[in-house]
């Protein structure tokens, strides 16, 4: 805009004036900028607040200014140019008119008073104040989320539940990074219990109010799932009150101008919905139809399900958690991810936030490195802080105190916590007194009281599905007000619109699990065998489909009755650590809480209905034969199953579950096996008599794991870890022990973090291992290097048929080494050399020795960089060999001229079925010559 020129602001107004008229919407900050600026006295704006509506206003407004004169219309058009969140809907029109304020202009102050904007503010300044500091785990010796804050592993999948790798951090979350449907708008997160879910969303709360997240949503709405479910079922609520009665309200906003903000650019609403699993009705259940309207009143429940598929505020962002088991429909997530927990190096890092002085982070390092099971417990954060928070409140009250050196079970760190939370109900010792000796008997009887009261509250709860508790039911468990402070519970107030935190939850579920079992084990008035009560519920429980968001209904429901959650794992940890509570090894402790001799009685119902339970399961389990061995796939439950059998400690449970598995073979691939569970396999397997064979690809077992199974190694003829986290660490432990027992048959370790180091160590095992036949190292970090070392086993192997090489970097060197492996080999008979960087001059070497060759079938160079050069080579292994059956040369840099080659060779080789060449430089057109000859493969 050329300033120079007479009246030019005023003459664009008069030419704007009805596209002004028709898109501006905040009045009042327009009102209050004039009058600050003296371009307008009160009485005008009196004059322009007495007409009726909105564009009445603008045309009164753009009248004053007018008369006013040029630098009140520039003005005018300043404040839209300042305030562009207010007035989002211009900012197009000031690039139209390519506005550049003066310098006259531009040093005058704008003061943003629009309710668009002041809401923004707000809502970041109470999110700031509410996530600054961790407030999940506790009440006492709260601490800054950025003084603690770890990242976990965040792996990202599609639609098919495949892997797309890990992100880097957090700015990946809500961005393009592996969207697989770009119209999907839920980035669903999910993970284990006490993985992360909670603190990864605070967290990105905590950097959205500080402008630190990279999106561009102005406003960010924050709920629990647990919410939904506390409304009554006949409430009926707004969408407009579900986000500023339950959320943040705005303030001076007498034109309902943000929420009709809201409504016209929901691109610029950002939400999280946590704990999608806690929710307490079945929603397939809800007999209503999804809601639409924007302004129609629904149940609350409604409300969530139209948001999250859309049907309300479409274009809005959604990060959604639940807990891993719970599917939903791929048509509305934009990205999945799945939390991991802690990798070896968060750990190192979670440890140098919560020890601040050098002694204790020595300490807790050495002790952590002695127990790999203790460290696999670790990889989950939740577990982790416990055992963290224990060792510090503990160390201070007492002489001396370490990590459990012993065989610690989940069962042993919750009680560890409840031993912390009692502690602070006992009077402290005075200051100038040497602290004490410490005496966990002493601290759980002096404090059996309160933990009863917090025992038979958790209980209550999980006989209701209920997770919130008001003062009512708090005081009828026998709590009071100077029992809360003591750690387990924490007040909310998101429940309830007035904003008083009347209502209490317990710190986690996992701790309402832990306490439920408690309740279980102290009660004295109900008969014995209602310990088992959960264990019924969980067995009755079918695995569950994929569940949808637009329910509607069921001929089954009843009115009022109360549905299940979406998975019941909140009972299977009840079951967990009613194992570990009436474990031998927790004995003691127990015969200080309750009467020995119904205690006697509780452990013997428990370990007969074990027994039986084994038994039946380990039975039941799908057998079915292949290729002359017997092979079982077992389900998540199995994996549950492990986990109470270890809590118990009972070595006779144990042997009945091993002698019950009857295959050769079981595959535990995709159980979400963490490295914590790999001590609880290993006390089952280790007592089998039989050689295993063992597929637990897909999980995430890490070098802990590795660890942690060491003596069930001797036992295992297959070994497959792929997709699992593994390091060379983890290898050099593998090498040790199949090289001990010489027993292995089948060595998996596809898409793990190996280094040359690794494969060195990997050779070792080819070398050492006459049983040894495939070997499956794909897609690790292998270069020339280590590819020489495994050429050089592999040469010597007698026994090798199948070794799978995808996806590293051995390059040229590392070709021409394998060349020399293939020249005379006896025995192998597939191998994959895909992706791996070689050129024609590595894959004439290939080609040269493979003339040699008399047993090989399979090979693929998938993915290389092999051009017309090594055609003729390729040309003349075609013509000498007989026995190659299958060539794969998919997407490399081949033209019609090496094709030629290949084709011509082809007419002498009757042997050959196929030679893929799909993706390589052929036009349809040229591709369209070699119809005839269907062993060249374009497709």
């Amino acid at each position: 805009m050329d300033h120079t020129e007479e009246a030019q602001c005023v003459k664009v107004l008069t030419y704007h004036r009805e596209l002004l008229v028709s898109r501006l919407r905040s009045v009042q900050c327009i009102l209050d900028n004039l009058l600050a600026g003296e371009f307008l006295c009160e009485e005008d704006v009196e004059i322009v607040q007495r007409n009726a509506t909105k564009p009445d206003q603008v045309r009164k407004i753009l009248e004053l200014v007018q008369c006013k004169g040029e630098q009140a219309c520039e003005y005018f058009i300043f404040i839209i140019y300042k305030v562009s969140d207010a007035y989002i809907d211009l900012q197009p029109w000031l690039k139209e008119i390519g506005f550049c304020p003066s310098s006259d202009i531009a040093v005058k102050e704008v003061v943003n008073t629009d309710p668009i904007s002041r809401y923004s503010e707000k809502m970041r300044r109470e999110m700031s104040r509410d996530t600054h500091f961790i407030m999940s785990y506790g009440q006492q010796q709260e601490t800054r989320l950025e003084d603690l804050y770890t990242d976990t592993l965040m792996e990202l999948f599609n639609e098919s539940n495949e892997s797309l790798g890990f992100m880097e951090s957090l700015d990946q979350l809500l961005g393009d990074h592996k969207v697989f449907n770009p119209q999907g708008e839920i980035v669903y997160v999910v993970g284990d219990a006490g993985v992360g879910k909670s603190i990864l969303l605070q967290k990105v709360q905590n950097l959205w109010s500080k402008k630190e997240l990279e999106t561009d949503t102005i406003f960010f709405f924050r709920f629990r799932c647990r919410m939904f479910s506390i409304f009554k079922e006949t409430e009926q609520i707004s969408l407009r009150d579900i986000l500023f009665k339950y959320n943040c309200h705005p303030d001076h906003d007498p034109d309902d101008e943000v929420f009709d903000y809201i409504l016209r650019f929901p691109e610029k609403v950002l939400f999280t919905f946590d704990g999608y699993d806690e929710i307490q009705e079945d929603l397939d259940l809800m007999n209503v139809l999804e809601v639409v309207s924007p302004e129609a009143k629904a149940h609350p429940l409604q409300l969530l399900v139209s948001l999250l598929c859309g049907k309300l505020l479409k274009g809005s962002q959604k990060v959604l958690t639940a807990r891993l088991g719970v599917e939903i429909r791929n048509n509305v997530i934009r990205k999945k991810v799945v939390l991991r927990g802690f990798s070896p190096a968060h750990l190192k890092t979670y440890i140098n936030l919560h020890f601040k002085e050098k002694e204790h982070r020595e300490l807790v390092s050495v002790q952590l490195d002695a127990s790999p099971h203790l460290c696999g417990l670790c990889s989950t954060p939740l577990f982790c802080w416990i055992v963290f928070k224990s060792f510090k409140h503990l160390h201070t009250m007492h002489d001396s105190f370490n990590l459990p050196d012993t065989r610690i079970t989940l069962t042993n760190i919750f009680l560890l916590l409840s031993e912390v939370f009692l502690s602070h109900s006992i009077s402290p010792a005075p200051p100038l007194l040497k602290k004490s000796t410490r005496c966990t008997l002493e601290t759980f009887r002096e404090g059996l009281k309160t933990l009863v009261a917090f025992a038979k509250l958790a209980l209550q709860g999980m006989d209701r599905v209920s997770f919130i508790y008001n003062q009512d039911e708090i005081s009828a468990c026998g709590l009071s007000e100077e029992d809360l402070p003591v750690g387990f519970l924490k007040p909310v107030n998101e429940y309830n619109a007035s904003g008083s935190p009347t209502n209490f939850e317990f710190l986690h579920i996992t701790l309402q699990s832990f306490l439920a079992a408690f309740a279980l084990v102290l009660d004295e008035q109900d008969a014995a065998h209602s310990i088992l009560k959960f264990f019924t519920v969980c067995s009755r429980k079918r695995e569950l489909p994929c569940i949808p968001f637009n329910f509607c209904i069921s001929t089954n429901s009843k009115p009022g009755e109360k549905k299940p959650l979406a998975t019941n794992e909140h009972l299977q940890f009840t079951n967990l650590f009613l194992c570990g509570l009436l474990s031998k090894a927790n004995i003691s402790l127990m015969e200080c809480l309750v009467s020995p001799v119904l205690l006697k009685k509780k452990r013997a119902l428990l370990k007969s209905y074990l027994s039986t339970s084994v038994k039946s399961y380990v039975k039941g389990l799908p057998y079915h034969n292949v290729d002359e061995s017997r092979k079982v796939h077992v389900l998540p439950n199995f994996l549950w199953m492990v986990r109470c059998i270890f809590e118990t400690g009972s070595k006779e449970i144990a042997q009945i579950a091993a002698k019950g598995i009857t295959a050769n073979f079981i595959k535990l691939g995709y159980c979400n096996v963490y490295s914590g569970d790999c001590t609880a396999l290993n006390f089952v397997l280790q007592h089998r008599q039989k050689l295993l064979g063992v597929d637990m690809d897909n999980n995430i077992i890490g070098d802990y794991g590795i660890k942690q199974l060491r003596p069930s190694f001797c036992k295992m003829t297959v070994v497959r870890f792929c997709v699992n986290q593994l390091s060379d660490s983890s290898i050099e432990v593998l090498a040790e022990e199949l090289c001990k027992h010489k027993i292995v048959e089948v060595l998996g370790l596809y898409s793990n973090h190996i280094t040359d180091v690794g494969a060195k160590l990997v050779a070792r095992i080819i070398e050492e291992c006459p049983k040894l036949r495939v070997v499956k190292i794909g897609k690790n970090k292998i270069t020339s290097v280590g590819g020489r070392n495994l050429a050089s086993a592999i040469q010597k192997s007698s026994s090798i048929f199948d070794v799978g090489m995808w996806g590293n970097t051995i390059g040229d060197e590392g070709a021409e080494a394998f060349a020399e492996a293939l020249r005379y080999h006896p025995s192998l008979t597939n191998l994959s050399l895909s992706a791996n960087g070689i050129t024609s001059h590595g894959g004439k070497f290939l080609m040269e020795a493979l003339k040699e060759n008399s047993v090989l079938r399979i090979f693929w160079l998938v993915q290389n960089e092999l051009t017309d050069d090594v055609a003729p080579h390729l040309a003349e292994l075609v013509k000498v060999n007989t026995t190659l059956t299958n060539l794969w040369l998919i997407n490399n840099q081949l033209t019609l001229q090496g094709i030629n080659h290949i084709a011509e060779a082809l007419t002498e080789n009757t042997a050959l079925k196929e030679i893929c060449v799909k993706g390589n430089q052929l036009s349809e057109e040229e591709e369209q010559q070699f119809v005839a000859e269907r062993r060249l493969r374009f497709h």
